[in-house]
């Protein structure tokens, strides 16, 4: 019970001076409250600025479109803005509450279709909040991808403190963390495996999303259960005014999506769907009599919402996601075959409601499931193994802006997990295989957090938070006492429901912001964060085959502190975006495999070892913002380490996502109406990596002995990457409107590594034996064309 008082002793302190900012000044004080939207769609924008002109002060709209600004009674003029949308200005005398929804035009102007990101001109100087990108969905389908196909998370990957996970790969790791310690969130609702194609692309089509969130430093207490950040994801809601459609055709997949109203301005709806066609076009060329005729992959995925306002108080959305991989292989001269299905199902039911002009709630339900399935059968043998993890979520968030200077969030959670790694069954004949379901496990991680954003004056801003975090093993479970050996001598049995394993405590939030003048401004923060579940892998990139675990009687949570601070400066009336961070993040109770570990059917965590990890690094950044030339420049010099006591000699080692120097150069310009063209540079220190150091004939058979853990760098890593997109201007107006992107991946064709492997040749025998190093890349030049189309 200590815990708790000293958290709720700690909330006090942190409400306190909300009391200190609504003194008793003798004048009435009334409230300015409603939404901001897109006066086309109805869309809600998030982050739109609602500024009090001559004062400078102002708000923010939430995650919903939603503000609220109380006032002492008077006249006032208020402006409302929001990047790529006409400003809109209101005057008013405040002698009662009032409601105003700010409806926003897109500007038509092509200067502003390119703007890189969709948030406050100078946000990058006022707001407290650190190491926070939002991308602009218009920016995104741009810039020049592989096989034609968009990705948000390839975008982030071009952003300093960000780096990729391999060659064309969709994983990313932030500020030295591992691919597990980054929050994903679609509409509220975890994503725990975020890769189509074996990870080449992602799960997230472009044109059913409206807004994304990149957090990196000083995360907010709202959000919890990650070390390194946060990807907040908000899918479009879909059009209130008029039914519109839009996708397109590429070489590997085909997208489409459809939105309107279901009752105009009270409900909409969008679906947008994509599929892969490798199988259909692979299979006419496939003979019969092929071996692995039969043999295909393909990838689907679709995205629903709907959403009914009920009144000006209440609005109720439902969202959901479904995507699938599916490979199947066929050895028909082996007489083997596998089918290989994985992927996500998510759906998440949030209630909007106004308590009062000051007070806005959200509650929300979710329902998430990832799995992964590999079905295979040879002669009369038929296996199956099935792995991974099933959420349900209730979660309850309050806004609450008491005065100008002040705003105030509050809320908790619960999630009840259950954790499938391993399951095996299996036939032989008419010998049936029981299935594992010991390795099953079960548990309850909850959160409650407070946070406060306080203007101190026109110079100061503070950001301050708190959550209190906790989670449960439970059961049924039974816990296995072992000898030297690892043979079991005794077992204790728990109950389902009753607590196998406790584990909770403080996580406190801190970001400042000291303005020294209107262009410029200093930044720091630091964060507490506890992580209890894992993603445990043996590869460098996120894979299905990967395993999440819950922390349990062996494996305790992961532990991070993280410091950061910046300078930030803005030129030319906001037209150009400059800022210097530094960081430095300790980690705890870190976990890998163990030394000469093999995957089995075995409970995981009897394979890990336990250790320590730190990161620190300096993020330059440099961005124009507007002209018909954009873009950024963005470098890190950074550097990962681990430290385990039971590998490498105990010695510390580069991470294997570690990366030295990290430069990318995004470009994109407006040649006319009908041609845009952009570009990206990418430089990287090459990976971390553990090579043979010598070779030893052992009863005929060559042998290695490995160096130590990531002592080598494999070759530096660099590409260039071009797109134009050609729009037709039409003398009349159509109603299908097209577009189409021409792409080339990796310009001058240069061959980045991969991974290397030793080949041999010869006999040891008459001494011709001859051990070459070989390297393995993927992506050579790679030309694509797609058509978009909206109507």
């Amino acid at each position: 019970m200590p815990r708790f008082s000293i958290f709720f002793l700690l909330l006090l302190l942190l409400a306190r001076p909300v009391a200190f900012g609504q003194g008793n000044t003798g004048s009435r004080k009334f409230t300015l409250s409603g939404y901001v939207r897109d006066s086309l769609s109805g869309e809600s924008l998030i982050g739109a600025s609602i500024v009090i002109n001559g004062k400078g002060r102002g708000v923010v709209s939430n995650t919903y479109g939603y503000y609220s600004i109380t006032l002492e009674a008077g006249s006032y003029e208020l402006s409302c803005s929001y990047a790529g949308y006409e400003s809109s200005r209101i005057s008013f005398t405040l002698d009662r509450d009032l409601s105003n929804n700010f409806l926003l035009s897109p500007r038509g102007t092509t200067q502003e279709e390119v703007i890189v990101y969709a948030k406050r001109k100078d946000g990058n100087v006022t707001q407290a909040q650190m190491g926070k990108i939002d991308l602009s969905m218009s920016q995104v389908k741009s810039l020049p991808v592989l096989l034609g196909e968009t990705d948000i998370l390839k975008t982030l990957q071009l952003l300093p403190g960000v780096r990729n996970a391999g060659e064309g790969n969709a994983g990313f790791y932030v500020r030295g963390g591992g691919p597990d310690q980054n929050l994903i969130m679609l509409d509220d609702a975890v994503v725990y495996n975020t890769g189509h194609l074996f990870g080449f692309f992602s799960v997230f089509n472009s044109d059913a999303i409206k807004n994304v969130s990149l957090i990196k430093g000083g995360m907010p207490a709202q959000y919890g259960g990650r070390l390194s950040s946060v990807l907040d994801i908000a899918m479009k809601d879909g059009n209130m005014k008029q039914l519109e459609g839009e996708g397109g055709i590429g070489l590997i997949a085909s997208r489409f999506s459809i939105q309107g109203p279901l009752q105009k301005d009270k409900a909409s709806f969008i679906i947008s769907a994509r599929r892969t066609y490798i199988d259909a076009l692979v299979k006419p060329f496939v003979p019969k009599s092929s071996s692995f005729y039969g043999s295909g992959y393909y990838f689907y995925d679709l995205n629903t919402k709907v959403n009914y306002k009920f009144s000006d108080r209440d609005r109720l959305y439902l969202s959901g996601y479904f995507g699938r991989d599916v490979f199947d292989f066929k050895n028909n001269q082996r007489s083997f075959s596998a089918n290989i299905p994985w992927g996500n199902a998510t759906a998440t039911l949030r209630w909007n409601h106004v308590f009062h002009r000051k007070l806005f709630s959200n509650a929300t339900l979710v329902f998430n499931n990832y799995n992964f399935a590999f079905n295979g059968e040879q002669n009369n043998l038929s296996f199956n193994l099935r792995s991974g993890i099933r959420d349900l979520t209730a979660k309850f968030d309050m806004d609450y802006y008491p005065a100008p200077a002040h705003k105030l969030k509050w809320g908790a959670q619960i999630t009840h997990h259950t954790f499938k790694p391993n399951l095996f069954s299996g036939r032989s004949d008419s010998v049936d295989f029981t299935p594992n379901n010991a390795s099953r496990k079960y548990a309850i991680e909850s959160g409650v957090y407070l946070q406060h954003d306080w203007e101190l004056g026109e110079k100061w801003q503070l950001n301050t938070g708190i959550r209190y975090s906790s989670f449960a093993q439970t059961g049924p479970f039974t816990a296995y006492t072992r000898d030297a050996d690892g043979n079991k001598t005794d077992s204790t049995v728990y109950r389902r429901g009753s607590t196998v394993k406790y584990y909770g405590g403080l996580e406190p939030r801190f970001t400042m912001r000291y303005s020294i003048n209107d262009e410029s401004s200093i930044k720091a923060s630091v964060s507490r964060n506890n992580q209890y579940i894992h993603l445990v892998s043996n590869a460098g990139s996120t894979l299905p085959t990967d395993l999440w675990v819950p922390s349990t009687l062996n494996v305790k949570p992961q532990l991070s502190w993280q410091y950061a601070a910046g300078y930030f400066r803005n030129f030319s009336n906001n037209k150009y975006e400059t800022s210097v961070e530094i960081y430095y993040k300790k980690m705890d109770n870190q976990i890998e495999y163990r030394e000469g570990y093999t995957p089995g059917l075995t409970d995981p965590e009897e394979e890990f070892v336990f250790g320590e990890g730190w990161s620190y690094g300096s993020e330059f950044f440099v961005r124009k913002n507007t002209g018909r030339l954009t873009g950024w420049v963005g470098y890190t010099l950074s550097w990962t380490w681990r430290k385990f006591p039971d590998l490498n000699e105990g010695m510390k080692y580069p991470a294997r996502y570690d990366r030295r120097h990290d430069l990318s150069v995004v470009s994109a310009y407006e040649l006319n109406k009908k041609w845009k063209l952009s570009a990206v540079f990418v430089y990287g220190t090459g990976n971390a990596t553990s090579l043979p150091e010598r070779f030893y004939i052992v009863n005929g058979t060559l042998t290695q002995e490995y160096s130590r853990i990531n002592k080598y760098r494999l070759p530096s890593y660099h590409r260039i990457d071009f797109a134009a997109t050609y729009t037709p201007v039409p003398k009349k107006p159509r109603r299908i409107k097209g577009s189409w992107v021409f792409s080339i991946y990796n310009v001058y064709s240069r061959l980045n590594p991969y991974f290397i492997y030793y080949d041999q040749t010869g006999s040891a025998y008459d001494g011709s034996l001859k051990v070459e190093a070989r390297q393995v890349s993927l992506f050579p030049i790679i030309p694509s064309v797609t058509w978009n189309f909206r109507f």
